[in-house]
């Protein structure tokens, strides 16, 4: 866990007063739920069936175990609504710079669009990355995820790499 990030956290948004928090292994089944929530993340299999509900288990389990990895969730009236997954990376290029990877953003589908997206990368932004000492911030996004680059070009991200994928056969 990136035990320095200032957690828990206040969000405001469009949709009520929100409580950005470190998820715990007992977020689970709500997190599984906002991947099954997501059409693209459906279409490759994050359906939320039972049977795969040990794999989300052992995955969260390992990241919430791994000292460079961590899992936020957003809390609204008592429901988690939102998640992200923050990879800190060391690295050589840029002298040696340190990089925030942030991937699997998800809101509910019935708040996207309320602010909460905003608030939790602004916190990415603002909190998070020089708590970590990042001097950068990247992120993916699939390619069909259109309405997502507008949201991440508003926020000042700028689509500047064409990333590839190879999928390993288990």
């Amino acid at each position: 866990m990136l035990d320095v990030l200032p957690l828990p956290r206040p969000l405001d948004s469009r949709a009520g007063s929100a409580t950005l928090r470190r998820a715990t292994v007992h977020d689970a089944d709500a997190v599984i739920a906002l991947l099954a929530d997501d059409p693209i993340s459906a279409s490759r299999g994050d359906v939320a069936s039972v049977e795969d509900r040990p794999a989300y288990q052992a995955g969260l389990a390992d990241v919430l175990g791994d000292p460079s990895n961590d899992l936020v969730v957003v809390e609204l009236d008592g429901q988690i609504v939102a998640t992200l997954q923050l990879t800190s990376i060391p690295g050589m290029a840029r002298r040696g710079a340190r990089r925030l990877l942030v991937e699997a953003v998800r809101v509910r589908s019935d708040l996207r669009s309320s602010g909460i997206g905003s608030a939790m990368m602004r916190w990415v932004s603002d909190a998070a990355a020089p708590a970590l000492g990042a001097a950068m911030i990247q992120l993916t996004s699939d390619a069909a995820r259109v309405e997502a680059h507008r949201f991440y070009e508003r926020l000042g991200y700028v689509g500047s790499h064409l990333g590839f994928k190879y999928a390993v056969s288990r």
